[in-house]
């Protein structure tokens, strides 16, 4: 293959429409979030994924699993539990099997603010969705993308 073969570059476009829809979802949920409940999504990712632990087999996750689950660094999630636990909405204590381990839970705060957060967050999914679904070359990953049915 070339830099000019057709399949790259229509590889590459497709990349470049995945990215830009993702871009436009992302900005337009951060705006609602700022703007209502002065969350970033980075934020309220991690929230939301701490909020889903629980108290059985595997049911904490170790920081490298939270980073994954909210796509950064373990460095820039642990920058992240951080500013939420100075903030009340995290608390972090030590794995009681292992002392070196140390999970991160949400407060009642965080559980509040998360719950008053997720109807702005699902509406400016729905909204920049709806957006991006009259854009020609975005239409077909909003179709894909709303005929996911992935578990949360």
């Amino acid at each position: 293959m070339t830099a000019t073969d057709p399949a790259l570059t229509a590889l590459a476009q497709g990349w470049c429409a995945l990215s830009a829809l993702h871009g436009k979802i992302e900005a337009h949920i951060e705006r609602a979030l700022q703007a209502h409940h002065d969350l970033s999504v980075r934020e309220y990712s991690l929230l939301d994924v701490l909020s889903r632990q629980h108290d059985g087999e595997g049911g904490h996750l170790q920081m490298k699993q939270v980073a994954d689950a909210v796509v950064l660094s373990q460095s820039a999630t642990t920058r992240l539990v951080t500013r939420l636990e100075d903030r009340g909405l995290l608390e972090r204590y030590l794995c009681p099997t292992d002392r070196r381990g140390i999970y991160t839970n949400v407060t009642e705060a965080g559980l509040r603010l998360l719950e008053e957060a997720r109807p702005t967050n699902d509406a400016a999914l729905r909204d920049a969705l709806d957006e991006a679904s009259r854009n020609p070359e975005l239409a077909p990953l909003v179709r894909v993308v709303e005929s996911l049915n992935v578990p949360a």
